[in-house]
Order: C-alpha cells, then structure tokens, then sequence
C-alpha cells in the first residue's frame, strides 16, 4: 500500500465516524438501538423551502457550475437575516460568503490563515473538528480551559497570563456546543479587545442560535469586530437542512477575499436548487422558529426526565438541541457509563470525553430523536 500523508498521523477517525459504525452493527444483529448521540434534525425543512427546490429544477442554468460567491439573492437573503435577528449591517456583496456546511468553513479559514506551526486556541470542551483541522493544516491546538465553575464561559486573564506569541487564531461557538451556555454582549467586547491586543483571528461558530435560545447574539454586533472577527453560521439546526449541507462565514471583505481562494480551488459552487431553497429558509417568518421550538421543548423536558432517571443534573437554562448533563457522583468514567447503557439498554447517548478532557464527567443527549422514543427510552430504565 502507498504511505498515506505524515499529516494522518495526527488525527484519528472522527468518533462518530466509529461508534455509528458499532451501532450499526448492533442494529443489523437486532438490538432495538434508540440514538441519542447525533444532532442531526429528524423533522423535515418547510413546504415553502422545499418548494422552492423543486421549482428551480427547471429554471434555466439550473444544473450548471454555479458562482464560487453564491447567488446574489442568497447573499442578500443572509445579510437580511442577519440585519433583522442580531441586528448585523452585512455587505452582501463583499462580507458574507456561502459554504457546502459550516464545516467546510473551519478548513477552509484555517487552511486561508493558519501556517506550520501557528497556534490556535481551541475551546476545552469543544467542538473536535477545531483540533482536527487544525493538525491536518499543521498548526499545533493550544486548549483553553471552560468550566461549569466559570459558566463555560473563557478567563481572559489567565489567557493572558500563557504566551500567546505563536497564537494565530481562536475558535468560539456560543451558544456553546456542547454545554449550550451562552456568552454576553461583555464577554464578546472582552473577546474583541483581547483580540486586538494579540494580533488574533477570532472565530465564532454560531449554529444554534434560534434553537431553545432567546439570547441570540452575534460577535459582530460588537463594534469593530469585524477588523479581527468572523462567524460561522449554518442552515443545518435552525430549518432542519443538516443534510442540504448550506451555510455561510460573515466578516471583513479582506479577510473573506483570503477564505474564497480557497474555497474556489476547493470546489465548483454550490447547487442551484440547495441555493434557492436555502433563499426561503432565511425568509423564514417568527412563526417557524416558535413552531420548531415548541417541538425541542417538548423534547427537552422528557430528556431531562431521562437524565433524573439516571441521577444526572443539568441546566435547564442551557439552549440549544442538547442537553450536557453531569454524571452522578462517583461515577469516573463518561465513556464506561454511556458503553453499559449501550450494550444493556440499547440507548446510545454521547460521552462527552470526546469534547475535551474538561468532558470527562459528562455526557450529551440529543434533541433530535422524536417523543415517543424519548419516553420508551425512559421505560427501559
């Protein structure tokens, strides 16, 4: 076999790559598997969106290459959204970019900015694609702590207080995945102004905004956060697109010029069709979001009857399709206890150890699993 890529050896399959694998297995040998590890939407995008699909079929230009920027009309449809949820002046014609998935967009900015042997300060616990992409591109993760203690919110002090000299970037994503905290309008001035002060790229992944959340914040609502600061954000959570794969990164002309040449030596454009459904979604009214939330809701309270079950506690002000639970007392092993209700109960629910060591102790349900299967999953116990 031909040697694969030294960069290989510094990344390991991602885990749920792995365990759905082991959890297919169990399902082709019978076991009754409920998931509750994937925050992947089960309920369906809007008629509207999905009309606007399949209209587009036949529209001239439908199935060629598209733009590398996206169509003019999703621009603008992203900018409105952004102008009228978090009260965000976007240009839509130079600083908003859209992306196959906002995790496209995590290679594409690390791959746009980050050199051999840069540093990136990566969120403990946090989202492991930070640290994988950031290996793959040669950079060295450089993890800054978040604890209950500290709300899972970043100390800038003790930040300040480690050599920050070789720190290119930073990745933030509040509401925060996997705790579902929520920053402030101070912790994100704090942020900026660190950033400014340390020569830092400040990167905040924002999905989960509008989902069991009414503190809907984006960092570029702060002033001048735009000279050291882009956003992620992402169709996937908010209109049940997950697998239409559409998203966007927001920020400064210049430093969106630096994503797209990437990102246009990467691909050839994004469909026509996922395009124009996507242009719907973001013209969404209240009225959706309400209706999605009462749903989650709904959802939430019978997992947090599941997590009183299994003497976990949890914070029920915590947003977001996830509830990151803490393991009952004397319990060591997060991966050891979810692997016993896996292989006895058939309910696979998410360790959080492959968020960070700060995980060890905890473990993540998903919302994404619908309320019969929630309340039979509480019956097996």
């Amino acid at each position: 076999m031909i040697q694969v890529a030294k960069r290989l050896h510094s990344v390991e399959e991602y885990y749920f790559s792995k365990k759905l694998r082991e959890v297919r297995g169990l399902i082709a040998e019978g076991k009754p598997i409920i998931n509750m590890g994937i925050g992947s939407p089960d309920m369906a995008p809007s008629e509207e969106v999905l009309q606007a699909l399949v209209s587009s079929l036949r529209e001239d230009k439908a199935h060629q290459y598209q733009s590398y920027q996206g169509l003019p009309e999703l621009r603008t449809a992203a900018a409105n959204f952004y102008q009228e949820h978090f009260n965000v002046a976007i240009d839509s014609e130079k600083e908003i970019l859209p992306l196959m998935g906002s995790k496209e967009g995590i290679m594409h900015i690390s791959m746009a900015f980050l050199n051999e042997g840069d540093e990136v300060l990566i969120p403990n616990p946090g989202y492991p694609t930070y640290t994988s992409v950031t290996k793959l591109v040669g950079a060295n993760p450089k993890y800054y702590n978040l604890t209950e203690k500290g709300n899972w919110l970043p100390n800038i002090e003790e930040l300040e207080a480690t050599d920050l000299s070789k720190v290119k970037m930073m990745w933030l994503s509040y509401p925060h995945m996997p705790t579902g905290a929520n920053a402030s309008k101070q912790i994100f001035k704090d942020l900026v102004a660190f950033a400014k002060r340390n020569n830092i790229l400040l990167v905040n992944d924002n999905p989960y905004s509008f989902v069991l959340n009414d503190n809907r914040l984006s960092i570029l609502e702060i002033e001048g956060a735009k000279e050291v600061a882009l956003e992620l954000n992402s169709l996937s959570k908010t209109f049940n697109m997950a697998g239409w794969r559409v998203g966007f990164v927001l920020g400064s002309a210049q430093h969106l010029d630096a994503v797209l040449k990437v990102k246009s030596n990467m691909d050839s454009g994004m469909f026509y069709g996922l395009q124009k459904g996507a242009v719907k979604a973001l013209e969404s009214s209240m009225d959706w979001y309400a209706e999605l939330n009462k749903v989650y809701k709904r959802r939430r309270d019978l997992i947090f009857q599941l997590a009183e079950t299994l003497n976990c506690t949890y914070d029920k002000n915590a947003s977001g399709m996830f509830v990151w639970s803490k393991l009952p007392e004397g319990v060591t092993s997060a991966e050891k206890f979810i692997d016993d209700i896996l292989y006895d109960k058939s309910i696979f629910i998410t360790p959080g150890t492959i968020f960070g060591s700060n995980g060890e102790g905890y473990i993540r349900f998903s919302l994404c699993v619908k309320e019969d299967k929630i309340k039979e999953a509480i019956d097996r116990f």
